[in-house]
């Protein structure tokens, strides 16, 4: 029998299950099957529900699975075909539902096909095999474990949209939504494993895990100034990257806000909108709220802006000041690639400071081994392009490997070979050659075909191996 049908009988169980069982509640039911069932707040008639007219958002019983629901939930793209040979499920031609006709039938046809590893990733049925008389001893998992294994309900795609809908339900608060950017932990590609961490930045990474995992007892001692954390570090050092990276690990809900997105087109809401940011990362408590720029509040501090943008900077630092990873559930990371334009103000709200340095040779070349894991290179020698490599950023990697495989393909090649690295990084130090040229000054040899990018911005020397400029890429290693 194919995994298709196993697929499609385990979706079938589970909603048979969960419809009946009152009490499993959203957070027993896999996030494939959650995002199908679940529905937001809706308007009705007024008659039920809550005193706005609005229905709860939340998943309803029964579960009815239909041939769009279950191939939405198992991405099994025909699946009442995959079951229609066996003989305890039927399907309703006019409705399109399929059902278990014999759900004991199912049951031991599924339990003779799942492991515990399989089964640990559905609560549901974890608690109803552990219940069962046939096979309360077949499976070594419990329904504790199963849920606290299974991402929960709040870091769904699905919810988070939900809150935002009911908190942002006036015309006037689309605007604001602007300022942030929110993902859900689904939606981040990347693991702390997918990046190269110092020594320091895991430990104190492991520290705020810690934290988390005991909250309680962090505000039973009284603890409360604990989970403001400052990247520090210049561009594409990874600072962006880990704070994602952190919130998919941790199941949490990120929300990004950029300083300078904070313009004249909203000038005269800016206080007001720096105090909705921080009223939307405590409705979806818990969750990262990641301030980036934070360099703004020191440019905005000691300029002459306008006055309403610098009551917006105060009002950041005192919102700052009363948001809590112990009492609201959320942990506060900001970013700043000049932590040297931050005044004594702006270092007071953060209780840790994690430095993201350049990489050396060693984590350039670790770097390297993870950005080329999925490709085919020929007798590929990470350290020997790490050293080639000396003063980039895991984001200059990045684009380097991105620079070898297109010019591979440019020759139809899908295995790169050493030397289309090293050409790469070549032609790395061009476009930075480029990048730093001033064209309305001296650089004219570089302005005309043929001309030499060796001996541009430099007086007539070739450039060197110098990487102290910025790079405006923070999203990468």
């Amino acid at each position: 029998m194919s995994d298709a049908a196993l697929d499609v009988v385990e979706f079938l169980l589970t909603t048979s299950v969960y419809s009946d069982d009152r009490t499993l509640d959203e957070n027993d039911l896999p996030p494939s099957y959650r995002r199908v069932f679940w529905t937001g707040g809706v308007e009705n008639d007024g008659d039920d529900d809550d005193e706005s007219g609005r229905t709860p958002a939340g998943i309803s019983r029964p579960l009815s699975v239909t041939t769009t629901t279950a191939r939405e939930a198992t991405d099994v793209s025909r699946p009442w075909e995959a079951v229609s040979d066996l003989m305890f499920t039927e399907r309703d031609e006019f409705s399109g539902t399929i059902t278990l006709a014999q759900q004991g039938m199912a049951e031991k046809w599924f339990a003779e096909r799942v492991d515990d590893d399989r089964l640990r990733e559905n609560p549901t049925l974890v608690k109803h095999f552990a219940e069962h008389e046939e096979f309360g001893e077949t499976f070594d998992v419990t329904h504790e474990e199963a849920r606290e294994q299974n991402r929960p309900i709040q870091a769904d795609r699905v919810w988070i949209d939900g809150l935002l809908e009911e908190y942002f339900d006036e015309e006037e608060d689309e605007e604001m939504l602007d300022l942030v950017e929110v993902r859900a932990p689904e939606e981040v590609d990347m693991s702390l494993n997918d990046l190269v961490l110092t020594e320091d930045q895991e430990n104190e990474l492991d520290k705020i895990s810690k934290a988390i995992e005991h909250r309680d007892y962090l505000s039973n001692i009284g603890l409360r100034e604990i989970g403001k954390l400052l990247f520090v570090g210049p561009p594409g050092t990874g600072k962006t990257s880990t704070a994602q990276a952190l919130a998919q690990d941790m199941d949490l809900p990120f929300v990004e806000v950029k300083l300078s997105m904070i313009t004249s087109q909203y000038l005269g809401e800016t206080a007001k909108n720096v105090d909705k940011t921080f009223e939307v990362a405590k409705r979806l408590s818990p969750c990262i709220l990641f301030i980036d720029e934070f360099d703004f509040v020191a440019k905005t501090r000691s300029s002459d802006e306008h006055a309403a943008l610098k009551r917006a900077v105060n009002t950041l630092l005192k919102s700052i000041d009363n948001i809590s990873l112990i009492e609201d559930d959320v942990l506060l990371i900001g970013a700043t690639n000049h932590p040297d334009q931050l005044d004594d103000a702006a270092w007071r709200r953060f209780d840790e400071i994690i430095n993201f340095p350049k990489p050396d040779n060693d984590m350039r070349a670790d770097i390297l081994s993870l950005i080329t894991r999925r490709m085919e290179i020929d007798e590929f020698d990470p350290q020997l392009i790490a050293e080639a490599t000396q003063g980039l950023t895991g984001s200059d990697l990045r684009m380097v490997l991105r620079e070898a495989v297109l010019e591979a393909l440019t020759e139809d090649r899908t295995t790169l070979t050493q030397e289309d690295l090293l050409n790469a990084v070549e032609e790395f130090e061009e476009r930075d050659t480029l990048k730093n040229m001033d064209m309305m000054g001296g650089d004219h040899d570089a302005l005309v075909a043929g001309g030499d990018l060796g001996k541009a911005s430099d007086g007539g020397e070739p450039s060197g191996h110098s990487h102290d400029h910025d790079h405006d890429h923070d999203h990468d290693h």
